[in-house]
């Protein structure tokens, strides 16, 4: 759990019929008494008109209380004239221009004077900004002694409280809202999280798209030492890459490892993916799990010296000898962009229900096209064999690849039916055809509604 906590001295909304200038309540001897009463907080600048050090505050706490003032703030800034108010002036011990005292609790006895700098009005506001937007963390504000001497906290500040890795976390940037939130984002998460159903909205949720997982089982006789090393290298990563261990050896982490290529008997292994608008994998040159080889792998990504890794299985003997032939990632490029041939091919995974489906749909195009002398009919796992040109989001995927149109994909967006195929092969790939990427959204499903086998209802299974 996490607890966001801002030490300073604050200053709450006086009465609105207070005058004010520029946002700026004007105290007086004849209304103090009544807006301490009204208002208990009270952050007061005495002053002097012709003090040089006033007037240089003067823009700076103007604007605070206007920023303040309009995000309904419960902090308000005041001010008094010392050189009217002599009174005042006196009673507060005011020798010097200008001087600041927080009236607190409606205790106008013994104030509080403010002798810091005033960066801490900037780090109010962007506080509360930052508090609105975040949702899913408490943040609070205290100007108790009680409390600064419990977490010996000797200055005003920001502390990000937690219940893993170092306990807490302080604010030491620049006192903006966007600031703030990068700094919550690179603390809010332990230095390595364990991917459950329960921390993956999380993980897939945040800001940060970058993610660095290794497969490791928790039974692994090394494990402590795996996860320790892990562990030293993400410190350097801190809100630039996420850290994610997945426990091998669990049934419900076996599509994972599937999906970049693994099996439970090649963990422990490191693997690294971008989940922008293309999720791209990478793969370290090295097996070993050290904080070194580890700390480099990523600093190559970081600098952009790394190149994606794509699956491949080996190319089958037998590949071309049914009727719907058979593509991996080492020989698709060949076979799909081959100038004198019109290919259309099913990106398939081997447990989509829809691909299930349409498997024998596929076999009857294949038999329908197995002499031509320009068309082929292919297909490809595309769980086992990735390929730089087309980025597969779902299953089934299909895509046409014409004839003597260097490099051109058409999207497949008519009827499965051995119809709906053969009129779109015949036209060119225009009849149920749409050029690749023109409505990939609508690969997504429309609501969380399933079929009866399991599948998503628009047709396609999620990747």
């Amino acid at each position: 759990m996490l607890k966001f906590l801002i030490f300073c001295t604050l200053a709450v909304a006086i009465n609105a019929e207070i005058a004010e200038e520029e946002d700026v309540l004007v105290l007086k001897k004849s209304n103090f008494d009544e807006a301490l009463q009204a208002h208990p907080n009270i952050l007061v600048e005495f002053y002097a008109p012709w003090c040089g050090h006033c007037k240089a505050l003067a823009p700076e706490y103007a604007k605070a209380a206007g920023m303040l003032k309009a995000e309904s703030s419960d902090i308000r800034l005041a001010k008094v004239d010392a050189t009217e108010e002599t009174e005042l002036a006196q009673e507060y011990g005011v020798r010097g221009y200008p001087t600041i005292k927080f009236f607190k609790g409606g205790d106008k006895e013994s104030p509080k004077e403010y002798s810091g700098e005033w960066g801490w009005i900037g780090l109010l506001f962007a506080y509360e900004k930052a508090a609105q937007a975040i949702d899913d963390i408490p943040f609070a504000k205290t100007s108790s002694d009680a409390i600064y001497s419990k977490f010996e906290v000797s200055k005003d500040s920001v502390v990000l409280f937690k219940k893993f890795d170092e306990g807490r976390n302080t604010f030491d940037g620049e006192l903006t809202k966007e600031a703030l939130q990068s700094f919550v984002k690179a603390n809010q998460l332990p230095l390595v999280i364990e991917f459950t159903e329960q921390t993956a909205p999380k993980i897939f949720g945040g800001e940060i798209k970058s993610h660095i997982l290794m497969f490791l089982p928790k039974a692994a006789s090394d494990f402590q030492d795996k996860m320790d090393q892990f562990k030293k290298a993400a410190e350097g990563f801190k809100g630039q890459i996420l850290f994610i261990f997945i426990d091998s050896d669990i049934d419900d982490n076996q599509r994972i490892l599937e999906f970049f290529g693994l099996k439970k008997e090649e963990c422990p292994a490191i693997r690294l993916i971008t989940l922008e608008d293309e999720m791209t994998k990478y793969k370290p040159e090295s097996d070993a799990i050290t904080a070194e080889s580890i700390t480099q792998f990523c600093k190559l990504f970081t600098e952009g010296k790394l190149k994606p890794h794509l699956m491949s299985q080996d190319i089958p003997k037998d590949w071309d000898k049914n009727p719907v032939k058979v593509l991996v990632g080492k020989n698709f490029e060949e076979v799909a962009f081959n100038p004198s041939k019109n290919v259309f091919v099913e990106f398939y995974a081997p447990w989509c229900g829809h691909c299930k489906q349409l498997a024998p749909i596929w076999e009857k195009l294949g038999e329908k096209y197995k002499d031509s002398a320009d068309t082929i009919v292919a297909k490809m796992d595309s769980t086992a064999n990735e390929i730089e040109a087309v980025k597969v989001h779902s299953f089934p995927t299909l895509k046409f690849f014409p004839a003597g149109e260097e490099r051109k994909v058409i999207d497949y967006n008519g009827e499965r039916t051995l119809e709906g195929f053969t009129k779109f092969l015949e036209s060119g790939g225009k009849e149920g055809g749409a050029p690749a990427g023109d409505d990939d959204d609508d690969l997504e499903p429309e609501d969380d509604s399933d079929s009866e086998d399991g599948t998503d209802d628009d047709g396609h299974d999620e990747l």
